[in-house]
């Protein structure tokens, strides 16, 4: 199979549309988080600090002259982008966790509360056919 007609396939299937929506869904999620981390989280935490504010906090290699440009290492900052990560993360595995627990029910051709997909279905059915059959021929197996 060529590459373009992979390519075709995969854009046509869907699974390019499902990825943009979630890139989308994914940067307003995370310009969300970055708020809430800077302007709802870093404020008390600037209290508890007298004031001082976490992303401007550094590590000074070099000061600054008239020839050169200060050289610090800026670990506030760090500090912030890896608290909305831990954020993010938290979430996304909340979420993760309540998909599968849905979709493990939903898998469940004996659970009424949740209809149950088709191709579920049927492999269940077959199951229960395939069940019946083995039955059948054990049972003709023992009368001969």
């Amino acid at each position: 199979m060529s590459f373009l007609k992979e390519f075709k396939n995969f854009a046509i299937k869907g699974n390019m549309i499902d990825m943009a929506v979630g890139i989308v869904i994914g940067t307003a999620f995370n310009n969300v988080v970055s708020t809430i981390v800077k302007k709802v989280v870093m404020p008390p935490l600037s209290l508890l600090t007298e004031g001082v504010k976490l992303s401007d906090k550094e590590y000074v290699l070099r000061e600054a002259s008239e020839a050169s440009d200060e050289v610090a290492i800026g670990y506030g900052e760090l500090m912030e982008v890896l608290i909305d990560f831990l954020i993010i993360s938290f979430t996304i595995f909340v979420i993760i966790k309540f998909i599968n627990r849905f979709k493990t029910k939903s898998e469940n051709p004996k659970d009424k509360t949740v209809e149950t997909p088709k191709n579920i279905q049927l492999l269940s059915n077959i199951e229960k056919l395939l069940e019946e059959q083995n039955s059948y021929i054990k049972n003709k197996g023992a009368k001969d």
